[in-house]
């Protein structure tokens, strides 16, 4: 069974940083796309950033600049650095990694989520 989990979330100040790490554990063959996405109260969920195995990155228009993902195939972890932060940044921010796992084959994984919220 593959588990996907978040860490590093926070109460930061405006212009602040945070960096949120996801760790992926299973039977994992190989992961292909890794990113994060978030969900503030009584928006849909959103795409901030992903990378591809070739560490190709894209980012929303709302981050870019100030956000920087990351990834550690040895590991399996992705990174999001998140510097400058503002109050709109508040949500909660889920992991998600496009993977192949012994038995389950291939298959979409979310983490649980860790919540960021910036005060102004």
């Amino acid at each position: 069974q593959v588990q996907l989990v978040e860490s590093g979330g926070g109460l930061v100040q405006a212009g602040g940083s945070l960096r949120l790490s996801c760790e992926a554990s299973g039977s994992i063959i190989v992961i292909d796309d890794m990113g994060w996405y978030r969900q503030a109260p009584g928006k849909q969920r959103e795409l901030v950033a992903d990378i591809t195995s070739g560490e190709n990155a894209n980012y929303a228009d709302s981050v870019k600049g100030r956000f920087t993902i990351s990834r550690d195939n040895a590991k399996k972890v992705v990174y999001l650095q998140m510097n400058n932060l503002k109050p709109e940044d508040t949500a909660v921010y889920y992991c998600n990694m496009v993977l192949t796992a012994w038995g389950t084959g291939r298959q979409r994984s979310w983490g649980r989520g860790t919540q960021v919220t910036v005060s102004s």
